[in-house]
């Protein structure tokens, strides 16, 4: 499957964005997609993760409360809504896949990413 993210961009504070990640091939729907994010000189770390179905959900500390990620099978496309941006959200937002009904919070356990969205977040 071959990811394209987009969405990303200049938001001020406490300002919405919505990303997308859109995908590739039939078997989407057999794929659960999380989004991971990597600001400069960091790791890239977990964000948020939805499970093939869309019936499950997972997000890291820093998303609950602000972050929302869903999917639409039938678009082959899974967003993530971004609420109350802050500064430190600033970084490259990447989406990942992988197959099976599992999600994981672990980005060596993908196999398949996207290019990468910027978004920053000014105070």
């Amino acid at each position: 499957v071959q990811l394209q993210a987009s969405g990303g961009g200049l938001v001020q504070a406490g300002g919405s964005l919505i990303l997308s990640c859109a995908a590739s091939g039939r078997t989407f729907s057999t794929y659960t997609v999380s989004w991971f994010r990597q600001a400069p000189g960091k790791e890239r770390e977990f964000v948020a993760a939805i499970s093939w179905g869309g019936g499950s959900a997972g997000y890291a500390d820093s998303a609950k409360g602000r972050f929302t990620i869903a999917r639409s099978n039938a678009k082959n496309t899974v967003y993530l809504q971004m609420n109350s941006l802050k500064p430190e959200d600033t970084a490259v937002y990447y989406c990942a896949a992988r197959s099976g009904a599992n999600y994981s919070y672990t980005r060596n356990e993908y196999d398949y990413w996207g290019q990468g969205t910027l978004v920053t977040v000014s105070s």
